[in-house]
């Protein structure tokens, strides 16, 4: 028998509920991995929430682990039982000890690379490479914003605006994040708490403002962002942590300077098994180089039957960088 969260009804995180399953076999295009960390992502939140419904209830969640090959599926050829594999985009049901994954989701770890690291990492790495490598491609010496700088993304993307030479400019909500972020390789901090977001991009950039901003909270910051924009810049919203964007006048963008705006995901940038491999390597290689460090605080790792209180804790807005369910 093994493990696995699900949840009946959509709501807070009580209605997450840990029940025994017997594991089924593989789909000839599947391998079957023996979970021994799960990425806890805020999309998950989302999904419980019944803001992005599942496709039927009850329902699993997740969709990121990282753990060890038990099955393949009879048409896989690229990997094997006993490979060290980390996984997203899975389908919901991540959040088990034992999940069935599509194959062409699945990269082999590096040797270098723990369990810890890659589930702390995949899906927030892939997220931040599509960002800042393919959504607009940030350049050496180039200032940007990016929202939620000391969350599990925006650590990552303080680590990687780092080792390309690039100025992050990261918003965050306390002093403790602010160092969080800075110590990351953010150029320099904003306390939203504090100061005017908008007037702190102006007086860092000489008056300039910014050619792309990345914005991951939402409403509370959509006005905010597009203040923070040169005349034909970029705003990414790539998520709605304080509730999505609604009721948008389009006229706005022609009012703050001709700007664009792009609603981007994962799946419209990672599409291609060319891209996805593309993606992996640039990531891993920079977690093994060092540049970019993927370290978990013991108070956010969780067991299995407490994911409950993961989200709890992660939609109080109280953790820093990732947080991992151990099966």
């Amino acid at each position: 028998m093994a493990t696995r969260i699900e949840f009946s009804q959509h709501g807070g995180p009580e209605v997450l509920k840990a029940v025994e399953f017997t594991p089924k076999d593989p789909a000839e295009n599947e391998v079957q991995v023996e979970n021994k960390a799960i990425g806890i992502n805020y999309i998950d939140t989302y999904i419980r929430s019944g803001l992005y419904p599942p496709p039927a209830l009850p329902s699993g969640l997740g969709t990121e682990a990282a753990g060890v090959v038990s099955k393949v599926g009879s048409k896989v050829t690229h990997l094997k039982v006993g490979d060290r594999v980390v996984y997203a985009q899975s389908g919901l049901g991540a959040y088990s000890s034992v999940h069935n994954a599509p194959a062409d989701k699945v990269a082999k770890i590096p040797d270098v690379i723990s369990f810890e690291q890659a589930a702390a990492s995949f899906l927030k790495g892939l997220t931040v490479f599509y960002l800042l490598r393919k959504t607009y491609e940030v350049k050496a010496n180039e200032t940007f914003l990016f929202h939620a700088a000391a969350g599990g993304v925006g650590l990552i993307a303080c680590q990687w605006a780092k080792a390309l030479g690039a100025k992050l400019i990261g918003t965050v909500g306390s002093a403790q994040k602010a160092d969080r972020a800075l110590q990351a390789g953010a150029w320099q901090t904003i306390n939203y708490q504090h100061e005017n977001i908008s007037e702190r991009v102006k007086e860092l950039t000489g008056g300039k403002k910014v050619a792309v901003v990345y914005d991951s909270v939402g409403k509370e910051t959509w006005e905010a962002s597009l203040d923070c924009l040169q005349r034909r810049g970029l705003m990414v919203s790539f998520g709605n942590s304080s509730g999505p964007v609604t009721g948008v006048n389009l006229g706005i963008l022609n009012q703050k300077g001709s700007l664009y705006v792009t609603r981007p995901s994962l799946n419209g940038y990672l599409t291609t098994r060319a891209e996805f491999d593309e993606a992996c390597h640039e990531l891993f290689s920079l977690i093994a180089s060092g540049a970019i460090k993927v370290d978990v605080a013991e108070n956010q790792k969780f067991a299995l039957k407490d994911a409950v209180l993961a989200h709890q804790t992660l939609e109080s807005r109280a953790t820093q960088g990732s947080s991992l369910l151990i099966p």
